[in-house]
């Protein structure tokens, strides 16, 4: 790195709008909701990672948790594309030396533009530059624009610029696109947007073990509470049981067959006998097979779930063959 040569060596994470500045030697700032980490978003947080790197500042990446949507919105609020802490996982990938993912409150609602510039950018990151996605907006009201920014950049020492939308399959590439993507079963077209496939990254939780009864043990993930974007059961590779993906079918929804009720990940590892719980695993859909069904019985579910494990199989022995799943 040039200049001052500021290396954390591991990102940081900060929550809230007080405190010790994280990068005290000043940094370069890019803001945005990242659900999703789509392509739009990693062109703009490769932006500020090689300005930061040119300059010899932090890089930084500074989003909202929860995301104002879910906070005004609460139950109407979109489904989520990407948990928090997954969010901080693949913005330090990224190359982001810090991460805040601020508390979003009525405190927070409440702020001005002024004053979020002021209290965040200025006091707690030394911000020089700040850079953000197409239409941003800003502060109580979503009063804050571009403009603004800018002056109120001038008068604090940092300057503030925004990055063209990004584009692909001849459409612009956005989160509400790649939720209906997701909806709509296209994984095709939201690995497009996202430059990879899309997954779920959570750690196993013990669950009611009924899959293991009907022969059919799963690894459960639940999802913080968040509505996810896709449901349905799925062709699937599983990350992070040894060094290699494993074939595996999954389930994500909220089980009516068996009076669920939060919706929940579950994950069958295909030839696979061993304990998982508390293990971190990334589940990637590749296919979808179905949507979510009620069945009269367990019988009827079981002989279901023997179909889609025979279809999942199909389809991950001929992505293995076709497509450099496994590369």
């Amino acid at each position: 790195m040039t200049g001052s040569g500021y290396n954390l060596g591991m990102s940081k994470l900060f929550r809230d709008v007080e405190g010790k500045s994280p990068c005290p030697q000043g940094s370069v700032v890019c803001i945005g909701a990242f659900d999703g980490l789509h392509v739009g978003h990693r062109a703009l947080v490769g932006h500020v990672r090689d300005r930061a790197r040119a300059l010899g500042l932090a890089a930084v990446a500074l989003s909202f948790e929860p995301l104002p949507r879910e906070f005004f919105g609460r139950e109407r609020s979109p489904p989520r594309l990407l948990l928090p802490r997954a969010k901080f996982e693949g913005l330090r990938a990224l190359g982001m030396d810090v991460v805040g993912l601020l508390r979003f409150n009525a405190a927070m609602a409440a702020m001005s533009a002024e004053d979020f510039v002021e209290h965040v950018l200025v006091r707690r990151l030394a911000a020089r530059e700040v850079w953000v996605g197409p239409e941003f907006r800003f502060g109580h009201d979503r009063r804050g624009d571009m403009a603004m920014l800018q002056a109120l950049g001038a008068r604090h020492g940092f300057t503030a610029g925004s990055i063209e939308a990004v584009h692909a399959a001849g459409e612009r590439v956005s989160s509400t696109g790649l939720r209906q993507q997701l909806a709509s079963g296209d994984l095709d077209g939201a690995a497009q947007a996202l430059g990879q496939r899309y997954a779920i990254a959570g750690k196993v939780v013990r669950g009611r073990q009924l899959g293991r009864k009907l022969g059919y043990p799963t690894a459960n993930i639940r999802l913080a509470g968040k509505r996810p974007a896709l449901s349905g059961i799925y062709a699937t590779w599983v990350h992070g049981i040894g060094t290699e993906p494993h074939a595996s079918v999954s389930s994500l929804g909220t089980r009516p067959t068996v009076q669920g009720v939060e919706p929940l990940l579950e994950a069958h590892v295909f030839d696979f006998d061993g304990d998982l719980y508390g293990r971190r695993l990334e589940v990637e859909f590749v296919a979808k097979l179905r949507d979510e069904e009620k069945f009269d019985d367990l019988p009827a579910l079981v002989r279901q779930m023997d179909h889609d494990s025979e279809q999942a199989r199909r389809v991950l022995r001929h992505d293995r063959e076709n497509s450099g799943a496994l590369a």
